[in-house]
């Protein structure tokens, strides 16, 4: 049966005991299943599997973090995956989400459960391209899941990107045929891993990204 046993492979990239990260999830859960009857956050079918399908999901990022991510940027945050679980597990004064959500009733929901659950997050209620990079802190890591295609993406995220920045994508059965065309416009280095959770799903991590030269 599904439930926080779900969660235990990431518990030692917690920042601070099981126990609790688990009952902030089993509140967002809650959050989630009250809201879900006026807006969709998740796919319906899925909220049985909540545990696995969506918050171990979203927390396998957290073995392709570094020490020093602190700072999150999150495009098309929806129902706050794979956000707000990374933010839960993470829950400190030392790490920041940003997330990017233009839907106003998904916004006031994401920011309902940041306020309930103590989270430091921020709700930017725009578009990614309504939000100015110049006045964003650089992200250590930018995160997307199941919001668009990785051509389309790589244009959303280039202007946020920083030497420094990885982008953490999940991606289904389709990311080699999206590599290639992403490609075609994009300059970038990437490391492919398989999911734990999608047998036909990877996790894309994007390095230096920058437009193709033209030659």
């Amino acid at each position: 049966m599904a439930g926080p046993e779900d969660i235990r492979p990431y518990e030692p990239y917690f920042t601070r005991p099981f126990r609790e990260v688990a009952d902030d999830l089993e509140s967002y859960a809650q959050l989630m299943v009250k809201w879900q009857s006026v807006q969709n956050l998740v796919s319906r079918e899925t909220l049985p599997d909540i545990w696995s399908r969506h918050f171990a999901d979203s927390l396998q990022v957290l073995k392709l973090l570094k020490a020093g991510d602190h700072a999150f940027l999150d495009f098309g945050s929806g129902g706050g995956l794979p956000a707000l679980p990374l933010a839960i597990a993470l829950k400190s004064p030392n790490h920041h989400f940003t997330l990017i959500e233009p839907n106003g009733r998904k916004v006031s929901f994401l920011r309902t459960v940041a306020r309930e659950l103590g989270l430091v997050v921020t709700v930017e209620g725009r578009r990614s391209d309504q939000v100015d990079s110049r006045e964003t802190p650089a992200p250590d890591i930018l995160t997307s899941r199941a919001l668009a295609a990785l051509p389309t993406l790589c244009g959303w995220m280039a202007p946020f990107f920083a030497p420094s920045t990885r982008a953490i994508l999940h991606k289904g059965r389709e990311h080699g045929e999206e590599l290639t065309d992403a490609a075609t416009h994009w300059d970038f280095d990437v490391v492919v891993s398989a999911s734990d959770i999608d047998q036909s799903g990877v996790m894309l991590t994007l390095s230096n990204l920058r437009v193709k030269s033209v030659s």
